[in-house]
């Protein structure tokens, strides 16, 4: 009954508001690309004038972009926990990359993604979904690790991921401007079979190739169906096509970078023509699109946004959102921007789960919030609690900066950074000042105070506190030895 209640008031909103309807006896479909590494200003649409993507930018053109959303850490393995369970990475004890076994544990994580987590993956299966990933995985199974579970132990039927992942996998070969063949690692076919050898420039397709014919036997079948379609191309190294290789080789790492953004969104082409010359397709499927995290420092970019991948500051966890789906969007909000909902990845899977009348159990908490009539346009209202974020546990000084900041929470207009005891103090009008160049707080002590003990109470609920402060402190003081040692 909730189920159809909330599937009628989704057309009458429609319907009154003038946005194209769709039949309610169906459930939508939904693709989920996440893309690797990419800076919140990449895509051509949202300023980027050094490259182009314009498969990209057609679906924004139809759809709606988010310019104050955020991923749940500023790098990739627990930005990806976030976004696949709805939940703060933090109590899944992955807060910074899986790497090798010895390496995790050095750092108080987790080997792998516990299979008991709340996967929106699962809950959309036991709805009756096809369910399929396709593409990066990187919450279990990587370097040494290769007794973390399969892919499809997490709710999906079926999987194809890259060296960071168990099971089916495609793995990538290189190929210079001289055209010498090569490989980017070793030990990458040690995690299971089947794997297949292609060019790293091409894998994208490899996975659009994969997912066409799933989402396809789906539709035949009378099944809706959820994709996750998460490639790795803008994450280094950075291998664009051969005959584009020297060229971009010429121009740097940022070169190289736009050559292999530019190659990931001609083969999204594929994927999303797919969809719009299936009618029914096309008005039965969400598409989300947005980054895992901020950009590596040379390559991509974050506009005036400051910081880089693994930094809590703007530039390493603000993404670009773009929405797409002619049959559920107000028509009215087509192509437009919105410039002022906040909300997070945690928040995409209560909302995914509402907007498909699935049901949840009641033992599962999440900690995002419902935001679906916001991403269809119909509404600009912000999710109602903070989104609170802890730094990698392994990145208190990188990429240029020190001693950067443990803790950042998001508030209103407010944006509050400090470190695990509450020191360092930095708070900004994020709104007024996105940049984060005048620090307030100073100037709104009180404000700082309460925020600051908001973020605290709430890392010190979460199971990796002891480890990540104890840390922080062997870091800090490993730093100042070495200091030191160097005036020594």
């Amino acid at each position: 009954m909730k189920k159809i209640l909330y599937q009628f008031i989704i057309f009458i909103s429609f319907y009154i508001s003038g946005c194209s309807t769709h039949k309610i006896d169906k459930k939508p479909n939904i693709i989920l690309i996440f893309i690797d590494d990419m800076g919140w200003s990449d895509f051509s649409c949202f300023g980027n004038t050094d490259a182009q993507t314009p498969n990209i930018d057609k679906l924004a053109s139809e759809g709606i972009s988010f310019e104050q959303f955020y991923v749940n850490s500023p790098i990739c393995s627990p930005s990806r926990v976030a976004i696949s369970t709805g939940q703060y990475p933090q109590r899944w004890n992955i807060t910074s990359y899986l790497a090798f076994r010895k390496q995790n544990t050095e750092r108080g994580m987790a080997q792998w993604l516990d299979p008991k987590a709340p996967m929106l993956a699962r809950s959309l299966k036991q709805a009756g979904y096809a369910t399929g990933h396709f593409g990066k995985w990187h919450m279990g199974g990587q370097r040494d690790v290769n007794d973390a579970p399969a892919i499809t132990e997490y709710g999906f039927d079926e999987s194809l991921t890259n060296f960071e992942g168990m099971g089916a996998k495609l793995l990538p070969l290189t190929m210079d401007e001289n055209g010498k063949v090569g490989r980017i690692r070793k030990r990458e076919e040690s995690l299971g079979k089947p794997f297949t050898w292609m060019q790293r420039s091409e894998i994208t397709s490899g996975f659009i190739d994969a997912a066409i014919p799933f989402m396809d036997k789906a539709q035949k079948s009378g099944k809706p169906f959820y994709v996750n379609l998460w490639p790795d191309d803008v994450h280094g190294p950075f291998w664009p096509p051969f005959e584009e290789y020297g060229l971009a080789k010429e121009a740097g790492k940022r070169g190289l970078y736009l050559a292999v953004l530019e190659a990931m969104d001609k083969q999204f082409g594929k994927l999303f023509d797919y969809i719009q010359s299936n009618d029914e397709l096309r008005e039965n499927t969400l598409i989300l699109i947005c980054s895992d995290n901020g950009p590596e420092k040379g390559a991509g970019r974050a506009g005036n946004l400051k910081g880089y991948k693994t930094h809590l500051y703007e530039g390493g966890i603000r993404s670009s959102l773009v929405v797409w789906g002619p049959g559920f969007i107000n028509k009215k909000k087509k192509g437009s921007r919105n410039k002022e909902s906040v909300f997070s990845a945690i928040d995409l899977t209560p909302s995914l789960l509402e907007f498909t009348g699935t049901k949840v159990s009641e033992n599962v908490r999440y900690d995002g919030e419902s935001i679906m009539r916001t991403m269809l346009g119909e509404s600009t209202l912000s999710r109602k609690s903070p989104v609170f974020f802890s730094r990698p546990p392994d990145r208190k000084n990188y990429y240029g900066f020190e001693n950067l900041p443990d803790l950042a929470v998001r508030e209103g207009e407010w944006k509050l950074l400090c470190d695990y005891d509450g020191s360092n103090l930095e708070l900004y009008n994020i709104v007024m000042d996105p940049g984060e160049q005048n620090n307030l707080a100073d100037a709104h002590a009180e404000r700082a105070k309460t925020m600051s003990q908001k973020v605290i109470s709430w890392f010190k609920s979460m199971p990796v506190l002891e480890m990540e402060t104890t840390k922080s402190k062997a870091q800090k003081h490993k730093n100042v030895n070495t200091k030191k040692a160097k005036k020594q």
